[in-house]
């Protein structure tokens, strides 16, 4: 393994969504990984060798339901700096490895939970899933059109967004901690708390005057006509979003000719002109749709007009801009998301493909320094698979 984090001894109880990626950002970053999967646990996402959010980690399978499970892994416990799970408010306390008792055999453990009401309240032993948590949390009823229902952003601003990446930052702060005072802690990270805090910015321009509480008539959700998308003639989109007067000053010269050729005699309105936004969207829509998006890549490349190409998940990998990056790269034999973000002097790169459960028992258990692995593989309290 390469990266910051190098040498971070992390375990994840196996689970789904959020706390896997969190697990997995931090593997990207170099951390050892250690995914205890439960015996006899089935796969979750189809076929685990594609299971992207497994890549990087080892895999241990144990039996918790074993009388000796919940002491195999408070042994590992005792070696790890971190530990993630992602189950409802007392499942793992239930399961003999909750924070009490992990802290107990290792202070300076850095335990984090990740759900999606929290530890406490009155939801906190509800099911839900990431649209439910983005409502409770103000910030579904934000996104779309004004004339429309709320649309579903898929889960990355919930389960990813106000979800993983909060969690990973709690788990780096609190690492920082033990650092300072060698005193390990809980990290509550609960989606609906990182959702709201998401949407800071909006609260204050609420409160500014600068925003209105409905969907669909602000600066930033489809409400002004030069912050869009605009469908081509060839049925693709481009994302326009010349906020500041300079570029849709440029964004208004190269798109001139075509305006002028649509209707000579009628002028453009202004951008700050609010009565003649829908004409100037109008306006747009109809010389969009006159041409493939290709076209009017062309016309707008290497400009400050903020128009760019709205890309499926397979073309993405293969614009220039990210081939150049690397953003994407081909691991393995399939095209994913390289680590993120850059270090100078610490780069990150990708290690091993998704762990299969139980791929990495025998691996762990003697790597991380305990006792007789094989006798304790024999035991069936762990279980090391062919693959």
């Amino acid at each position: 393994m390469s990266g910051p984090l190098t040498g971070l001894r992390v375990i994840e109880l196996a689970g789904i969504g959020p706390a896997p990626f969190c697990a997995m950002l931090l593997a990207d970053l170099g951390a050892d990984v250690v995914r205890i999967d439960r015996k006899n646990g089935s796969p979750l996402s189809g076929d685990p060798a594609f299971d992207l959010l497994n890549r990087g980690k080892r895999s241990i399978e144990i039996d918790l339901k074993h009388e000796l499970g919940a002491d195999l892994v408070l042994q590992l416990v005792e070696r790890a700096d971190v530990l993630l799970e992602g189950y409802r408010p007392g499942v793992v306390e239930r399961l003999g490895v909750g924070p009490d008792v992990c802290l107990a055999r290792n202070p300076r453990l850095v335990y984090g939970r990740m759900t999606g009401w929290g530890q406490t309240g009155p939801l906190a032993q509800t099911a839900g899933h990431d649209i439910d948590y983005l409502g409770v949390a103000g910030v579904l009823h934000m996104i779309g059109r004004a004339d429309g229902p709320p649309q579903v952003p898929v889960n990355l601003v919930g389960d990813f967004g106000g979800g993983s990446l909060y969690l990973a930052v709690g788990v780096l702060a609190a690492l920082r901690e033990v650092e300072r005072s060698g005193h390990g802690q809980v990290v509550d990270a609960a989606i609906v708390d990182g959702a709201a805090h998401l949407s800071t910015m909006l609260h204050g321009l609420l409160a500014a005057g600068s925003w209105q509480d409905r969907r669909g008539v602000n600066l930033l959700d489809t409400g002004v006509p030069f912050y869009d998308v605009y469908r081509t003639a060839d049925g693709e989109y481009l994302a326009v979003g010349p906020l500041e007067g300079r570029f849709f000053a440029t964004f208004v010269h190269l798109l001139g000719p075509f305006l002028a050729a649509d209707d000579p005699d009628g002028p453009l309105p202004s951008q700050l002109d609010v009565a003649g936004w829908p004409l100037l969207r109008q306006r747009l829509a109809t010389v969009f749709g006159r041409q493939d998006r290709a076209e009017w890549l062309k016309i707008f490349e290497d400009s400050d007009a903020c128009v760019a190409p709205v890309l499926s998940m397979q073309e993405a990998p293969k614009h220039p801009h990210l081939v150049e990056r690397k953003t994407f790269v081909e691991h393995h034999g399939v095209v994913q998301p390289a680590p993120a973000p850059r270090f100078s002097g610490t780069p990150a790169e990708l290690g091993r493909p998704p762990a299969l459960p139980g791929a990495h028992s025998r691996e762990v258990l003697t790597d991380w320094g305990l006792d007789h692995p094989d006798r304790i593989i024999a035991t069936g309290v762990a279980r090391q698979s062919a693959n």
